[in-house]
This record gives structure tokens, sequence and C-alpha cells, in this order.
């Protein structure tokens, strides 16, 4: 099931609020529990049980591991935890990549390939999976008490909003909303306001930029002419955002209704005028991950440089591998890497000293042609299609032919940098940030149901686009 859906719109989400709300507050964790077990079995029927299974196993594991007297022994079980919990997303995640590579490196040798069955990937596993880690480590660091009810931590590993792609959530920022959260009524319209901005974010322009792109890459990639190149990447480059930060809004804006608030996931990436700055601003509760659980255990920056630049490097590439099983993923994170290190070593004098303005610039075409290699798997297509956008050929420039697509994608590169200017920051701020009064309310929800009225016609009249981050 997803949120941008007509069975999750227009039957599960009212159903549960209705059913969620009439529940009394001490027994709503177990009302959330139950339509996100209902949730996931809808859209993964298969992996309920393993999910449910591994979550229950790690609540006993890290039980037993603060009950240890002997450090030892709790390393012991904070290191089977995390095994096991890396286990499941190695096996389901990276097995058939594994086979794959294996084969073909038997094929160098003339070897037959070795038979194996096709291992199917359950949905949000890299998601839940680094949930289970940060409450794990963070139990052993002493940053927060085990829980004590095993249906509040399936609770917190399994909620519906955020199970599927985030964002990651680590235990001690909600540990008191999942035991008590208060339930205002102006909180829970200002959660329905970035819920509808969310889904009208990946209905009505992720998914148009998303149907034109597609369209044009099944064609001979090497036909293209630059311009139409630069098309293509652009409008790829905003359906990725809108798409992603539109599922974080749906998510965050979920969780408000429900009581939880849970952290922001994008701030405005696209204006940012570094690769360094793209981070912080970008998945942003991914890179808190890989630095407080990956980068600082390495030894972060309190080493040498080369050690530091080193560092670097491997979250980069783990952060490719993560965002998915294929050589594409790895270069795409050691393109990254190569980047933040440059920007170390003389990059980032450079970028100050040419200002703000052509540092975006510089920025947002660099991870443009990340996006390339992000989103086209194959190694050989992927290398073509960035030769095209730096052909300077413009002599057989497409007609675009698509008034909706062009509309679409003008609106949504203003959206993306309308922060940079004043105003854009005051206009941002009102919407996501602003307690609004009463007759604020009334405008916002008239807008806000008009959206979603609008949405879910368009919703209606398109064929159906899962979520972009629900393979990862």
């Amino acid at each position: 099931m997803v949120f941008s859906s007509n069975i999750f719109l227009l039957y599960f989400l009212p159903a549960f609020l209705v059913l969620y709300f009439v529940t009394p507050n001490r027994f709503r964790n177990y009302t959330l529990l139950l339509a996100s077990l209902i949730f996931y079995a809808y859209g993964a029927p298969d992996f309920i049980i393993q999910l449910t299974a591994s979550t229950i196993l790690n609540f006993f594991l890290v039980k037993f591991m603060c009950k240890a007297e002997k450090q030892s022994v709790r390393k012991l079980f904070c290191g089977i935890s995390i095994f096991v919990s890396l286990g499941l997303l190695a096996y389901y995640k990276y097995g058939n990549f594994t086979m794959e590579n294996i084969n073909a490196i038997r094929g160098l040798y003339g070897r037959e390939p070795v038979e194996w069955m096709k291992i199917l990937l359950p949905i949000g596993i890299s998601f839940f999976t680094f949930q289970s880690i940060t409450y794990t480590v963070d139990t052993y660091r002493g940053i927060n008490q085990p829980m004590r009810k095993l249906s509040d931590y399936i609770v917190y590993i399994m909620m519906f909003p955020q199970l599927i792609a985030g964002p990651i959530v680590r235990y001690n920022e909600i540990a008191g909303q999942i035991e008590h959260r208060e339930h205002k009524w102006s909180e829970c319209l200002q959660g329905f306001y970035r819920f509808v901005i969310g889904l009208s974010k990946k209905i009505l322009i992720a998914d148009v930029l998303g149907r034109w792109v597609d369209g044009m890459l099944i064609e001979d990639l090497a036909t293209l002419d630059t311009a139409t190149s630069w098309i293509v990447i652009a409008a790829y480059t905003m359906q990725l955002y809108f798409d992603f930060s539109g599922y974080s809004d749906m998510a965050i804006g979920l969780g408000r209704i429900m009581g939880f608030s849970f952290p922001e996931n994008f701030d405005n990436p696209y204006n940012s005028a570094s690769i360094s700055e793209f981070w912080r601003r970008w998945h942003i509760t991914l890179g808190s991950f890989m630095r407080n659980y990956l980068y600082i255990p390495l030894g972060g920056n309190r080493c040498s440089k080369p050690r530091m630049y080193f560092n670097l490097w491997v979250v980069f590439l783990l952060s490719g591998l993560w965002h998915g099983a294929s050589w594409n993923f790895v270069i795409w994170g050691a393109y990254h890497g190569f980047f933040l290190v440059m920007e170390r070593l003389f990059l980032g004098k450079v970028y100050k000293r040419i200002g703000k303005v052509p540092s975006v610039l510089i920025t947002f075409i660099l991870v443009m042609v990340g996006w390339a290699i992000f989103r086209i798997e194959n190694i050989g297509d992927c290398w073509t299609f960035i030769t095209r956008l730096f052909s300077f050929d413009f002599a057989s420039v497409r007609h675009i032919g698509d008034p909706h697509f062009v509309t679409t994608l003008v609106v949504a590169l203003a959206f993306s940098f309308v922060a940079l200017f004043g105003f854009g920051k005051k206009m941002q701020k009102f919407v996501f940030y602003t307690n609004y009064s009463g007759w604020q309310h009334i405008v916002v929800w008239i807008v806000a149901m008009f959206l979603l009225l609008f949405s879910i016609a368009a919703l209606n009249v398109s064929s159906f686009s899962p979520f972009i981050y629900f393979r990862f």
C-alpha cells in the first residue's frame, strides 16, 4: 500500500483516523500497531512474519544486553543484534547482487553459473533495519533506556507513516511520544496540511515529470541532443526531489496528526553551494545516521587528513550501496565522495571566492550529473547519456511538445530555488512552521481541500506510480 493510492486515501486512512481517535488514549498505540501490520501486510504479505519476528528478537536481545553485568556480555548481545539486522538486510538486498557478480567472475574463467532462486526485496527493509540499529546502539551507549513494552517497540519500528521510506527516526527523538503524546486539533490540522502538500508534490509534480522522463530514457540515448539531455536530467532531478520530499512531508504530516514529531528530512537541497552542504540538506536523517553510526566510529575528522578522506570515501561508497544493489549506485557514492574530498582539498576555497550564486549553479550541475549515474543502471548507457550532456550537439534540438510537462518542470524549478530569496524563505516558514490563526486555518483548509481533490482526480486518470525510494 502506498500513500498515493485510492485504497489508502479513500479507505485505509479515513478508517484508521476514525478508529484511532475514538480509541482511548492509553490504547491508541495498539490501534496504530494493528493498522501498521495491516498496512505492511497489504503491500508485502510474504514478509510480514519475518519483519515481526526480527523486531521481536531484537527487542529481547537489547533487553538481555541491558541486564548483563559484564561489559563483554553487553558487547556480545549488541553485536548479535546488529548482526541479525544487517544480516537480514544483506541477504534480502544484496543476495541477488552477490550471486550475479559471482557468476560473472565464474564466466570469465569459463565456468558454469551457479543457479539460485531469485530473492524478493521486502519493501522498506533499509529503513526499518537502520531504525533497529539506532535503538540497539543508542541503548548500548546509554543514550536511552530500553523499552519496557514489546508492543511499544514494534510501534516504533513498524508505524506505517515512516515504515516504508523514512524519515529514519532515532528512538531517543520520540521515546516520550510513544509512551505519552498530546493530541491538539491545531496540530492535527497542521499535519493534514503537510500531508496534502506532500501528496501534491508527488502526484501533481513528480509523477508528471516521471512519466516524461521514463518515456525519454527508453529511447536510444545516443540520439539525444545536448539540450534534450539536460532537460531529461533536470526533470529527473526534480522528480526525485519532489517524489522523496513529498513522501517525507506525508510521513511527517501523518505523524503530526497522531501526535508524533518526526525529524525533517529535506532543507532545500538544491540551494546548496557545495556537495558537503547538499548532503546536510538532502535526506537529512540518512546523513545523520551515517555520521553517528559509521563516520564518527571510523574516526571522523579527528584523525590524520588521509584517514579522514578515507573515512569519507567509505561512508559514501556504503551510502551508494545502501541505495541499491547495483554498481551504478556504488559509482554514484564514489562520485559524491570524490567531490567531498576535493572540497576539503581546494574546491571549498574556490566556492568562497566565486560567491554564492555561481557555487549553487556549479553544485546543481554536479548533482544532476550524479543523478544520471543514479538513474541509469546500465553503466554503458549511463556513460552514453553523460557524453550527450557534454557533446554540445544543438543541431538536432527536439521540440518537447508537451505544455503540461514544461509547465510542471518550470513550477518545480521555481519551488526548488525560491528559498534562495528572502520572500521565498518567508513563504516556506509561513506554510510549514506557522501556528495559524482562526481565519488563516480557514483559508489554508480551503486550499488544502482543493489540492487534495485535485490530486485524487489526477491520481484516477494516471497510471500507478510507487515512490522511488520504496526499492531502497
